[in-house]
């Protein structure tokens, strides 16, 4: 049975992710809350929210968990030409209240958004916490991509990104990897597989791995450096 989390308990603690649901893969729990302490926690734990407007909150822990390591990151060859190109010019937390907003609207192979009011609230607050980051791509002054996640440790959390010109969220992507793994950042969270992530270098692993190295990496810290424009690709 699915664990019922007290949305007024903010502590209260996530049943082991081996315990989550095989169909669907990956549910562990209902309900709780969005704020910033039960938001760590989760993620920490390798389990985050994702849910329907009008939905309880579910949080989810799928096995297997794909992640991309920021020095493995695939650059295609369009992506390539649009580097050489100079095509695009890039920002770390620069625009973060914009790519959450562009994040959350409907895609065109999809009805609605995961990424309701009560979700973006809860990632503003984490990214004035310090917490949540974003990396931006930008063209003639204008954001056309963009993607943002968590940052715990040496981890970070991927949660979604956007283009609104053709590269454009595989070189906010690029950029991210590149300044995290300048930053000495181990693993970035993809959450589920796809086959987009997987053909920029993005590999599968069991959720036990996954939780073993979030033990080991996000308590250890990163370079001073971090979340500043410092770093080119």
């Amino acid at each position: 049975m699915l664990t019922v989390l007290n949305p007024h308990d903010r502590n209260q603690p996530f049943p082991p992710a081996d315990r989550a649901l095989t169909d669907p893969n990956g549910l562990l729990a209902v309900g709780g809350c969005l704020a910033p302490r039960r938001l760590m926690n989760a993620y920490r734990q390798g389990i985050f929210p994702w849910y329907a407007e009008g939905e309880p909150i579910l949080w989810w822990s799928p096995d297997p968990r794909l992640v991309l390591r920021p020095s493995a990151f695939r650059v295609s060859r369009s992506l390539r030409r649009s580097l050489r190109r100079h095509e695009f010019e890039f920002s770390c937390d620069g625009a973060f209240e914009h790519v959450i907003q562009a994040c959350s609207e409907p895609r065109s192979y999809a009805s609605g958004t995961w990424l309701n009011g009560e979700m973006k609230r809860a990632y503003r607050e984490l990214h004035r916490l310090g917490v949540a980051h974003s990396f931006e791509a930008w063209k003639c002054g204008e954001l056309v991509g963009g993607v943002y996640g968590v940052a715990i440790g040496r981890v970070f959390f991927g949660e979604s990104m956007f283009h609104r010109v053709s590269n454009a969220s595989k070189a906010s992507l690029a950029y991210a990897c590149a300044s995290l793994d300048r930053w000495g950042f181990a693993l970035i969270d993809c959450q589920v597989h796809t086959q987009h992530l997987v053909s920029l270098g993005a590999e599968e692993i069991s959720r036990s791995q996954f939780v073993d190295l979030l033990n080991r990496h996000c308590n250890q810290a990163v370079a001073k450096q971090a979340w500043k424009n410092d770093v080119a690709i």
